[in-house]
């Protein structure tokens, strides 16, 4: 192993501000910001931490530039200990900067191939706007009750008939606590763009008070809308973020294309263990790459019991 690779792996390992190699593998045309021993950090070191701090205002560069120089001085300090201590020639650390160079330019190979994503044209953006009203035109925010039940299969249709008899909520409690069962509750605000695309479809054609019910491992869930108010979005407003997600959703599915492609006409075998049995590559080969994320529907189906997943509540859709 080279000892800028040792450096590499305690900068990726210890201090995850501090991106940039330190010391004598760094870029000499630059000038010197600091010498630890023999070893110079340079401001090119510096700036290549701190570009990649978002948000970053003007007049905050210049203290943000003097927290990461005395970071990199300490990380600087670390990292010639552990070349004297030869922690470069451990196992665990070789295995470490292999595994943190296969990351890396595996990750910069598909930032490349996703950077020849073509943007969306207007066009696609107030069509995909108009097809997602309960996101935008009629977006709401919902403001949700959640109850875990722990019940028999036995019981479940009179939890669902006890349920759709109550006037609300605490009513229903109410039953439950009177008969003994076992329940747990959690309440939560959520906009429409924090809810999963197929729970926001159910819950956008949802009136204030509606329940749904599904069933879970251990019994079942309740979901109500306790309530929830209108917050449009114009298409102007939200335009950035549409073309954000679509950018995304296009460049996700350009790579799982390309990594398909790569995939067929390469020769990967699967030995010892990992070799398949009888029928086995068939399915494999089936499989392929995980699909892209979909977009929304155009028209949301109706509310129906089981049209929410357990867990849909704390999934976003990703779209920021």
């Amino acid at each position: 192993m080279t000892l800028p690779l040792c450096r590499f792996a305690l900068a990726l390992g210890t201090l995850t501000l501090l991106a940039a190699c330190g010391g004598g593998g760094g870029d000499k045309a630059t000038q010197t910001a600091a010498k630890v021993n023999k070893e110079e950090i340079t401001i090119h070191q510096i700036n290549f931490v701190v570009e990649r701090q978002p948000g970053l205002k003007q007049d905050q560069l210049e203290s943000t530039r003097k927290v990461v120089l005395e970071r990199l001085i300490d990380q600087e300090l670390a990292v010639q200990m552990a070349e004297e201590q030869k922690l470069d020639r451990d196992p665990r650390v070789v295995q470490q900067v292999e595994a943190a160079k296969r990351e890396i330019l595996a990750r910069a190979y598909v930032e490349k191939i996703g950077s020849t994503a073509v943007k969306p044209s207007k066009e696609e953006i107030s069509k995909y706007y108009a097809a997602n009203p309960a996101l935008f035109a009629e977006r709401r925010i919902y403001s949700l009750q959640e109850i875990s039940i722990e019940a028999k299969p036995e019981q479940l249709e009179a939890l669902r008939a006890q349920l759709t008899a109550a006037k609300n909520i605490n009513e229903f409690l109410e039953y439950l606590k009177a008969n003994d069962i076992r329940f747990a509750g959690n309440q939560a605000v959520r906009a429409a763009e924090q809810l999963p695309l197929n729970s926001l479809a159910t819950l956008a054609q949802m009136k204030d008070g509606q329940s749904l019910l599904s069933r879970t491992a251990n019994g079942l869930q309740v979901l109500m809308l306790a309530g929830s108010r209108n917050q449009p979005v114009t298409e102007e407003q939200a335009r950035p973020s549409i073309e954000a997600f679509l950018l995304n959703l296009r460049k996700s599915e350009l790579v799982t294309s390309h990594v398909k492609d790569l995939r067929g006409s390469a020769k990967i075998e699967y030995l010892g263990k990992y070799a398949p049995g009888p029928g086995a590559a068939a399915s494999a080969a089936a499989s392929g790459v995980a699909p892209a994320t979909p977009v929304a529907p155009a028209v949301p189906p109706a509310p129906v019991a089981s049209g929410l997943d357990a867990n849909a509540i704390s999934k976003g859709m990703g779209l920021k």
